[in-house]
């Protein structure tokens, strides 16, 4: 927490995954110290497809973690937040839109334009933009810094909150980006908190990418995950 001039602000990391995600190695626990380390104060648990992980964080730290989800649809990722039922993935954009609201989710794109992506959503996400709760507007992992400027200067453009985040696949990369903010209670009071927040952190290496990799080769051969 990082005290202000007039009030307490958070450090929230909205994007982080476990080795619940085929190409993370971070287990709950280690998750969780890393946040310790770094003084994080919130963080979205957004494995890809599946909300097993971040349960798993929510047993171990309740008052810490936010339900996520880094769903897959026809034409790129969609972030979902505050979310108590996984998303299938697959399905259009849309579809999958629908089905996070349906059960009262906040819905992001994660790294938007990011060009070496294919999962990113690229001009797709024009045609979603009056559905969209936040856009993810600096991910430690883009490569390019141009890609993240050009989602934040469309979110500032659409007035739309801009959200930050490590998208960690290890517990080295925890923090590395995150949002500076208000405290929230829930879902109510996120979105007029992140809109008031500022973007803080630093790129990872390119070669975190390489470990993504490594760790769908280790999890071939039933490996450990990384605990530190």
């Amino acid at each position: 927490m990082i005290k202000g001039e007039a009030f307490m602000l958070w450090k929230v990391d909205l994007h982080i995954h476990t080795f619940y995600s085929p190409d993370a190695m971070s287990s709950p626990q280690a998750i969780i110290e890393a946040c310790r380390e770094k003084g994080l104060d919130k963080i979205a648990i957004t494995d890809h497809n599946t909300i097993a992980g971040a349960l798993a964080v929510r047993e171990l730290a309740p008052e810490l973690v936010i339900i996520g989800e880094e769903v897959k649809t026809r034409r790129g990722e969609l972030l979902a937040l505050f979310i108590e039922e996984e998303i299938p993935p697959g399905l259009a954009p849309e579809e999958t839109i629908e089905l996070i609201k349906t059960q009262g989710g906040l819905v992001g794109i994660s790294h938007p334009f990011d060009r070496v992506r294919r999962e990113a959503m690229g001009n797709y996400t024009w045609e979603l933009l009056d559905e969209l709760d936040f856009i993810e507007a600096f991910n430690a992992r883009t490569i390019f810094s141009a890609d993240d400027e050009r989602a934040l200067e469309l979110a500032r453009e659409r007035g739309i909150p801009a959200s930050a985040g490590s998208d960690a696949h290890i517990p080295w990369e925890v923090g590395k980006a995150y949002v500076e903010m208000p405290p929230f209670n829930g879902k109510e009071d996120f979105l007029p908190a992140l809109l008031r927040g500022r973007i803080r952190g630093q790129r990872s290496p390119v070669w975190v990418h390489l470990l993504s990799t490594w760790a769908k080769l280790r999890k071939l051969f039933r490996e450990q995950p990384i605990r530190r």
